[in-house]
């Protein structure tokens, strides 16, 4: 196929927490938000996660406070 119409016909990811109706993210939720970072530690961004801008702030915050109370790593783990 032409390159041209395979980027025509590429889906726009839908938002998981829209179609589950999520008001608010918890930061406690530690396992919901490891999906959200790479192994290295950094929070994926929009474009390849595929949630709304409304829902990407709140996992921001919640990753972040999560990270300042110690249920996630800021960095990847050096020693397994």
């Amino acid at each position: 196929m032409n390159r041209a119409k395979l980027l025509k016909t590429k889906r726009r990811k839908s938002c998981r927490f829209c179609q589950n109706k999520v008001e608010w993210l918890d930061y406690k939720d530690s396992k919901q938000l490891k999906r959200f970072i790479t192994d290295r530690g950094k929070i994926i961004p929009r474009r390849i996660s595929g949630s709304c801008a409304r829902h990407q702030r709140q996992l921001t915050m919640a990753i972040k406070r999560a990270r300042h109370l110690a249920f996630l790593p800021f960095t990847a783990e050096m020693y397994k």
